[in-house]
């Protein structure tokens, strides 16, 4: 059978580190690349005696990303101990949810495909240490690996899809739309660099008209969007292979090695049964009052899916303009803004922003605060609206602004790029391409109109862009239009 005769089934459990100052059950800080084994202290180190005080904070940002989400949040939840040896573990267990999480629910609709994904449940959890098997600036540590517990007792959300998805362009649609709702949320940094998202992939196959889904596979801590695609790409492929050759896919966890693009074995996989949950007996049920979570659900913001329809609809603008522009909630605001200055001209301040905006920022590595400000940015394509400048002479003020903040009226002064609409002016110019392309004036009274192009570029280029070009067209048609002087 070919590789057509199947399809895959897929679910991913994305780990979510949330945006707080300290650690999920002490008051260690939540930081990034502080010196191995700094930002630890007798409760997350899991000393005797020690007790985990829940971090409100925490709470919040996990409750309020449920709701954006969709999920419903409950009044109770309950802490576990999800017990399971491990050098990175110093508790032997890890502080988790099991049967009564904090939501369950929701949907998440995709950015780049017509499909929303189901969400099984978001709860929270506090993440393990982190295991190096190289020497601190790299090198080789032969049979040894080093621990740091920095990470230890760091906030997490677990938010676990449906497996709804059946190919790798929608997993990892899937993941960045995650990404993109973390960012306009503020709940997380989503920095898969740094560990802020981490994803496991669950993959599996079946005969094409087959309803029982096939033995499922988990790709662990795949740490980048495009690899997400990669690994589920091969783990279909293999899974395929096995079946092929009259073999059984195996129930287990496998690596994704991004250099070579092939999965390898870990250990087999382990079931609920195996961690032994039990509610943890150092806490208490997590409990949620209505009003806290209905004024969560209030402060929401406009939602990614939410901005891109009411761009679409109140602007006019064509869908794929409007995804790029809601692409985050900064640059969605600064679009606004701009329109907002300019009323009228929405889809022209839209073309400015996805051009000449997105460029200077690629550019010159700079964030939106840094490039010509929104309200100028509008004054700007108002000039060239009101035929006061020309679209190359506004490319050139932009250029000239957008490091320096300098008002482009201004700049259009001190630049001498103002629009020449003067006819006497634009007369003499005409008057000298005429006389110096005797050819493809000839061309152009023999009927041979579309020569007109050039000659307007060339009057265009000896006004050094400030013609005003309707003027121009007009004028030089007239000019050619006359009969020659014998």
């Amino acid at each position: 059978m070919a590789i057509q005769d199947y399809e895959a089934v897929m679910g991913l459990e994305v780990h979510v580190q949330l945006l707080t100052e300290t650690k999920m059950f002490c008051r260690c800080p939540n930081r990034f690349g502080a010196a191995p084994n700094t930002l630890v202290c007798p409760v997350c180190l899991g000393y005797p005696g020690t007790l985990p005080v829940p971090n409100g904070h925490a709470v919040d940002l996990a409750a309020k990303l449920a709701l954006a989400l969709g999920c419903e949040v409950y009044g109770t939840s309950v802490f576990a101990r999800k017990n399971y040896f491990y050098p990175d573990l110093p508790k032997g267990y890890q502080i988790s949810q099991f049967d009564r999480p904090l939501a369950e629910g929701g949907l998440l609709p995709l950015s780049q495909h017509d499909k929303a994904v189901r969400i099984e449940r978001l709860h929270l959890e506090e993440d393990a240490g982190k295991l190096l098997h190289e020497a601190p600036g790299g090198g080789a540590l032969p049979g040894q690996s080093l621990v740091d517990f920095n990470r230890c007792g760091v906030p997490l959300v677990e938010i676990v899809s449906r497996p709804d998805m059946s190919t790798p362009a929608e997993a990892q649609d899937y993941l960045q739309t995650l990404h993109q709702l973390l960012l306009y949320t503020g709940t997380s940094d989503g920095n898969m660099e740094e560990g802020s998202l981490r994803c496991d992939a669950n993959i599996s196959v079946r005969r094409r008209g087959e309803t029982a889904l096939g033995t499922k596979v988990e790709v662990k801590n795949v740490n980048s969007f495009r690899n997400v695609a990669r690994a589920i790409e091969h783990e279909i492929e293999r899974q395929i292979g096995v079946i092929e050759a009259g073999g059984r896919v195996m129930q287990e966890t496998r690596g994704f090695n991004a250099d070579t693009g092939v999965t390898r074995v870990m250990r087999s996989k382990e079931e609920a049964h195996d961690y032994r949950y039990f509610p943890d007996p150092d806490l208490p049920p997590l409990v949620l009052a209505p009003e806290r979570i209905e004024g969560l659900r209030g402060a929401l913001p406009e939602l990614p899916w939410q901005r891109r329809a009411r761009f679409a609809e109140r602007y006019g603008l064509p869908a794929a303009d409007a995804q790029l522009l809601t692409a985050s909630r900064e640059l969605a605001d600064y679009y606004e803004t701009a329109a907002a200055a300019l009323p009228g001209s929405a889809k022209g301040i839209a073309n400015w922003v996805m051009g000449e905006v997105l460029r200077d920022l690629k550019e010159r590595r700079v964030e939106l605060s840094g490039t010509l400000a929104p309200e100028r940015l509008a004054a700007l394509v108002g000039m060239v609206d009101a035929g006061k400048i020309s679209n190359s002479a506004a490319k050139e003020v932009f250029a000239a602004a957008a490091p320096t903040g300098e008002d482009p009226a201004a700049a259009v002064e001190r630049l001498g790029l103002a629009q020449v609409s003067d006819t006497s002016q634009i007369e003499g110019w005409i008057e000298e391409v005429v006389e110096q392309n005797p050819a493809q004036v000839a061309q152009y009274r023999a009927g041979k109109v579309q020569v007109v192009g050039f000659l307007v570029g060339q009057v265009m280029k000896r006004s050094g862009g400030r013609a005003e070009p309707k003027t121009v067209q007009q004028l030089l048609r007239q000019a050619l239009e006359r009969e020659p002087v014998a």
